[in-house]
């Protein structure tokens, strides 16, 4: 197909100041990889994070291009690559491994040793907020074929990093007490495959009321605006003595504290937020014996396709709102002030 010489994309330029639209040359493939026609990108608070750093922080060289959460489809491809891509609509795995470590060699891509500076695609490579967005290598695709991309984008973020957070817990969840703090764009995502599980009892946490509806609806037991409403609930049912399992997609050095004090012994704490809190880890003082604590990244290829698959058959499904790519930067302030249910997704072809 003809493609355009130039296109738009929503690209940082400054370290502490908001991301500027400008027209960039559409890139061009070479061997091994493959151009993508943006069909939606998700924006997530980790953009902001990366926005707001001061300069040094991030190992990531200025300008590039935001956007970490694509769906697109294949328009060309460099020497090397099978032709049966072209034309296919794919998820991007937005961790660009090297795969040949050893962390990539057991299917632990998220964990990539050489993952030093940039992560992948609008995290220090050029992102998916744009019209194209260029793909280093075949092994970062996961077919989609027939799947909305809309409601597709922000699961391969928030919804993989759910999913991989969830596949972590494989063996712990069966008669657990679980608690979700943060019912936003990952925890609402999170509660939705929690819910299947044998759960003794699923906890929601959230001072937003319209969120605390949505938990009850995506199978939450029970729900509370805060974390000391949600321990004194626990400790009124039968089995009581908190939680054993406590999922913090805020990460606020509120709702760490707090998760501490929900944990039952021998429970553990999923950290997934990062709002600046900490939690001393020490036996024999405040938390409970036998506690475990994990703060997992993003999730794996395998995690990928298997939320493709969920979502494929409506287990797992996004609540979005859309903008046009001229919208993003309005988008992401009112993703900054909280004003988004959900995952905000731009579709560049509006």
């Amino acid at each position: 197909m003809s493609l355009p010489r130039t296109m738009r994309a929503l690209r940082l330029t400054a370290w502490g100041s908001p991301p500027e639209l400008v027209e960039v040359p559409v890139p061009r493939p070479s061997a091994g990889q493959v151009l993508l026609r943006v069909g939606a990108a998700g924006l997530c608070h980790s953009d902001l994070h990366v926005m707001d750093s001061p300069p040094g922080r991030m190992p990531y060289e200025l300008p590039f291009t935001l956007g970490h959460e694509v769906v697109g489809t294949v328009v060309d491809a460099g020497p090397e690559v099978d032709p049966v891509w072209l034309g296919r609509q794919v998820a991007v795995h937005g961790v660009w491994s090297c795969g040949r470590c050893r962390a990539c060699r057991r299917g632990r891509e998220n964990y990539c040793f050489a993952l030093t500076g940039p992560v992948g695609c609008g995290l220090g490579y050029d992102g998916g907020l744009a019209d194209y967005l260029l793909v280093p290598d075949v092994r970062h695709l996961v077919a989609a074929q027939g799947a909305d991309p809309v409601r597709l984008a922000p699961l391969t973020d928030a919804g993989l990093t759910a999913q991989h957070v969830v596949r972590s817990l494989d063996g712990e969840l069966d008669g657990a007490t679980a608690v979700v703090i943060g019912v936003g764009g990952l925890g609402h995502l999170a509660l939705q495959l929690l819910a299947p599980a044998d759960l003794a009892c699923l906890v929601a946490v959230d001072p937003r009321a319209d969120a605390r509806t949505l938990a009850i609806r995506l199978g939450a037991d029970a729900v509370t605006a805060d974390a000391a409403d949600a321990a004194e609930w626990l400790d009124d049912r039968e089995d009581g003595h908190g939680a054993d399992v406590v999922i913090d997609f805020v990460g606020t050095p509120e709702t760490m504290r707090a998760a501490g004090d929900l944990l039952a012994p021998g429970g553990r704490i999923v950290v997934v937020g990062s709002g600046g809190g900490s939690i001393e880890v020490a036996k024999g003082r405040d938390l409970p014996r036998g506690f475990a604590v994990a703060a997992p990244f993003w999730g794996t290829r395998r995690d990928l396709e298997e939320v493709v698959a969920l979502a494929a058959t409506g287990v797992v499904r996004a609540e979005t709102e859309t903008f046009t790519l001229d919208e993003a930067p309005a988008a992401y302030a009112r993703l900054r002030a909280g004003g988004v249910r959900g995952r905000a997704v731009v579709v560049p072809e509006q």
